[in-house]
């Protein structure tokens, strides 16, 4: 699949579309390869179904392996007294600001424990305490220690690594280092495949009465985030352009403590919270501490709250240190050991954590909206699905509580495939051979660079009505028309489409809830806004809002 360019040239010298090279068929196509998109492929291909991952690096390589925390579950045979099922999910609830879907929360979080037996009985290893029970931990949000881990702060990369071996062992297909360009489209809308491009940009076509997206977040959007290089929102905007619906898309959660670095951009290593639940407090240049008197959990306040509060309190510059604060965990026991993949990162950034404070600063983390979808994983579009990151299942709602995002995954991935299995048999999708690639010769693209800088500056944390309306200006202005042709161009065109999206998202809520800040409007409006923004692709490929009444469409 490698040869000449892709691209068909017009008279004019200009490109104009992508002529597939080869063809391969499948009964579910999953695109991504974390903890979601393993998880849907694996129980897939239990269910007898002829199953490809397509992941755009590395079967390893996803936004999974990152995450430091844990899982937050409530298992029966270990848990702190008084902790239950229920207390999990009113901690959800809490930390969702008033748009949890209280359904979809009390599903999926029950749904953690057994997802956890199986994900352990694929091989994957958590860390035990001195009485062989699983080691908990307890994070922002959480009422109780209910966060197990692996290799202290390693736990994505663990869930990671047993998922792909598992993949391995049972033979799964797995096509690396392919992205995901467009869906192919029935004549009557449904979704019946994919057109893919591999690393050297030859087009290919994947048809599939079923494409499952598990793609994660879109951190790219901004100039620092704790996630990886190719975590550009692909899968969202894909799913937009096939006509699926987004929701709480301006919810862009931002981690309170990455490393701070002079001059740093990019994926920042990320300062897991639970170096906060195990007793580290935030303190700024002149010692005083952050979070005094600001939220009754203090240090382990919601995510929103604590990157709101270290974002004014740099503002105000105490000390004179106005792009970060610290945080002090030198009274922590054995940092090193509980903590190394944390500590590695420090001691490459010249930071004794044992003897001297941390600089941290905030950075975008987790999209809280995404595809609009049931719990099952299925989309308002035929054949099309979600799980994990990309999917707005309605558990997150204007905030995530922390550790929650594997358990989603795990939950998500499995019944995203069971519903996949359920529509096959019953002859609910579509015929493949009459899907096509739209016709869409050129998507508006704007370069990456420029892109953060007016994403982080006028959307990131604190927003207003004057940032928002320069910062679309800004993206009409500096986008020009260019054809999907390489793997850069599909990401890029994909954070246009987002960045797009998110501000008209952001521009009609005028209030602040959750992770979404409006220094205009600062305060939060539950008779106003204590409902869910529903945007798709109009004709002409731009966001419009919808009637909320559509939210019971995603069945």
């Amino acid at each position: 699949m490698t040869g000449q360019s892709s691209d068909l040239v017009n008279a004019s010298g200009a490109k104009t579309a992508l002529v597939p090279r080869w063809e391969a068929e499948a009964e579910l196509v999953v695109v991504g390869s974390g903890v979601a998109g393993l998880t849907a492929a694996l129980r897939a291909r239990e269910l007898g179904l002829r199953t490809l991952v397509v992941t755009k690096a590395e079967i390893s390589d996803s936004n999974t392996r990152w995450a430091q925390g844990g899982v937050a579950v409530v298992r029966s045979e270990e848990h702190d007294d008084g902790d239950d099922v229920e207390r999990h999910i009113a901690d959800t609830v809490s930390a969702g600001a008033g748009l949890c879907d209280t359904d979809a929360v009390r599903s999926i979080i029950a749904g953690g424990p057994a997802a956890v037996a199986r994900l352990r009985a694929r091989g994957a290893s958590f860390d035990a305490g001195p009485d062989g029970a699983l080691a908990r931990t307890r994070e922002g949000g959480h009422s109780a220690f209910r966060v197990i881990h692996a290799g202290g702060d390693a736990t994505g990369a663990e869930v990671e690594r047993a998922l792909a071996a598992d993949a391995s062992r049972r033979g799964l297909a797995v096509l690396e280092r392919h992205i995901a360009v467009d869906a192919l489209r029935t004549p009557f809308g449904g979704v019946g495949g994919l057109l893919v491009l591999d690393a050297d940009g030859v087009p290919g076509l994947l048809r599939a009465p079923a494409v499952l997206l598990a793609t994660g977040g879109l951190g790219q959007l901004y100039q620092a985030t704790s996630n990886p290089e190719i975590a550009t929102g692909d899968g969202l905007a894909l799913a937009l352009r096939a006509g699926a619906v987004g929701a709480d898309l301006e919810f862009v959660q931002f981690h309170p403590t990455v490393l701070y670095t002079v001059g740093a951009s990019g994926r920042c290593p990320l300062v897991t919270e639970a170096v906060r639940g195990e007793g580290a407090v935030l303190v700024d240049a002149t010692g005083a501490r952050v979070m005094a008197g600001v939220h009754p959990l203090g240090d382990l306040a919601p995510r929103d709250v604590v990157s709101a509060v270290i974002t004014r309190r740099m503002a105000t510059a105490p000390g004179g240190v106005d792009d970060h604060v610290f945080l002090d965990a030198t009274a922590l026991p054995n940092f090193a050991r509980r903590f190394p993949t944390v500590n590695a990162a420090c001691r490459r950034a010249g930071v004794d954590p044992t003897a001297e404070p941390i600089p941290v600063t905030p950075a975008a983390h987790f999209a809280c909206g995404g595809v609009l979808t049931s719990t099952a994983g299925r989309t308002g579009v035929q054949g099309l699905y979600a799980a994990g990151e990309v999917a707005r299942t309605g558990l997150n709602g204007a905030n995530r509580l922390a550790s929650n995002s594997l358990l989603e995954g795990l939950v998500l991935g499995e019944r995203a495939a069971e519903a996949v299995a359920m529509d096959l048999a019953a002859g609910a999708l579509a015929v493949v051979d009459q899907a096509s690639v739209p016709e869409r010769p050129s998507v508006p693209v704007v370069p990456r660079a420029p892109l953060q800088r007016t994403m982080s500056r006028h959307a990131a944390i604190g927003r207003d009505a004057a940032g928002l309306a320069a910062a679309a200006r800004a993206l009409a202005d500096s986008g020009a028309e260019q054809v999907m042709s390489s793997h850069g161009a599909v990401e890029d065109a994909a954070l246009t489409l987002l960045a797009r999206t998110l501000l008209v998202a952001a521009e009609h809520r005028t209030e602040s809830r959750g992770a979404h800040v409006r220094l205009d409007f600062p305060d939060r409006d539950d008779a106003g806004w204590q409902r869910p923004l529903l945007l798709r692709l109009d004709a002409a490929g731009e966001p419009v809002l919808l009637d909320p009444v559509l939210l019971s469409g995603a069945a």
